[in-house]
């Protein structure tokens, strides 16, 4: 069956809720201008003026999840009768944009594109999608929720307009459980609405699994159903980090399978491909070290090359480095060096650097002992007076 949030999406203006300031009438719009600015007037908000005027434009929606973006794309699209194309920029590549430019079939309209989480396309993806954009062969919709002025290149962001979405209060949440037809007491209510943080599809997502579950909605039954949630993930997140930490567990314990997984899971649930590659050029320093030099260069390749390709084909390049990394020997003690290093120069300050070491670029420091009796190759202790003796490198 269709998920209710699906079932429940809006096909028009007039059952949309939320986003006032972009689609409100008249008498209350407040008009959102990129940058985030908004400035309150008489006339209707400007998606909605679009809307009704049938105005083609390439524009970006930029908010936190569950606000309404993908249908304001889908209502937008309709209104102007284009022909609408939906792919997600995780997995979406080159020749997906490909396939929609040289659709042909019955194409009466224009060729609007959704791209969903266009901040995941890297700058090679964007600059491919640049000329169409220009040319108008595509109008395109971005959807994201990372500033766009961090995430999409200039020449991109300079030719669409910036619309930014708010979290959806209390009212128009309340509204939204409403349409579920679903019985629920306010406790369950105001519970639902404080756990949602302003996203309708996690909140309806919520009510369809207690529903399913349980087939009735109570505040017992909706905290069983939270804990038994079966992907949770927000790189802001706890799962974030438990992911990234099994990951690099499963790499240091030699272990493919599980490291494989786990970096699935991660590019499934939408973590940005560069921070793992990121992850991976630290592990091959860390963790394989001087066992097998080649790991940082082999890591800094994968590095290379997830940042060309991006998604999904790079995904191969991940795998191909995790691999390597697990099969590699383990060795830490550079790491272990540099730490151990790094506490006595925060814990004893700036020690005095023995007189035989010390630049003696003038007269009065030769006077004063500066480069004295140094000689190269020597094998004798240069670490301050306080320090001698100690072993970093174990």
């Amino acid at each position: 069956m269709e998920p209710l949030a699906n079932r429940l999406r809006p096909t028009s203006l007039n059952q949309f809720i939320g986003q006032e300031h972009l689609v409100g009438h008249a008498r209350n719009a407040t008009h959102s201008v990129a940058g985030g600015k908004a400035c309150k007037g008489n006339s209707a908000g400007p998606l909605r003026v679009a809307i009704e005027q049938k105005h083609l434009f390439s524009f970006i929606l930029w908010g936190p999840p569950g606000v309404g973006k993908t249908t304001l794309a889908q209502i937008y699209a309709k209104a102007i009768g284009a022909n609408f194309f939906i792919l997600s920029a995780v997995s979406a590549g080159k020749d997906d944009i490909r396939k929609i430019l040289e659709e042909t079939g019955e194409l009466l309209g224009p060729r609007v594109l959704f791209l969903d989480e266009i901040h995941r396309f890297n700058k090679s993806q964007q600059d491919f999608l640049l000329p169409y954009v220009e040319s108008g062969r595509l109008t395109l919709i971005g959807a994201t929720t990372e500033n766009p002025s961090f995430e999409v290149i200039p020449a991109l962001l300079s030719r669409c307009r910036v619309f930014v979405l708010e979290d959806l209060n209390e009212k128009d949440l309340k509204i939204i459980l409403k349409r579920t037809k679903i019985i629920m007491d306010k406790e369950s209510i105001d519970w639902l609405i404080s756990m949602s943080g302003g996203d309708a599809r996690q909140m309806l997502a919520m009510v369809e699994n207690t529903q399913s579950l349980y087939g009735k909605i109570t505040i017992d039954n909706l905290t069983q159903t939270l804990q038994s949630k079966f992907l949770r993930y927000d790189r802001a997140g706890e799962e974030h980090y438990n992911t990234i930490s099994a990951f690099i567990k499963s790499m240091r314990a030699s272990q493919p399978d599980a490291a494989l997984y786990y970096m699935s899971r991660m590019i499934a649930s939408g973590e940005d491909p560069v921070f793992i590659a990121r992850r991976m050029v630290v592990f091959a320093s860390e963790d394989v070290g001087n066992a097998q030099p080649t790991a940082l260069v082999v890591a800094n390749a994968v590095f290379e090359a997830v940042t060309k390709i991006g998604l999904p084909e790079c995904g191969i390049n991940l795998a191909q480095g995790v691999i390597y990394l697990c099969r590699a020997p383990k060795d830490r003690s550079a790491y272990d060096g540099f730490m151990s290093a790094m506490k006595d120069a925060k814990d004893l300050g700036n020690l005095p650097i023995p007189l035989h070491l010390r630049n003696a670029p003038t007269k009065l420091m030769k006077n004063l002992g500066y480069g004295k009796g140094y000689e190269m190759y020597d094998s004798n202790d240069y670490l301050p007076a306080k320090l001698k003796g100690k072993k970093y490198l174990k």
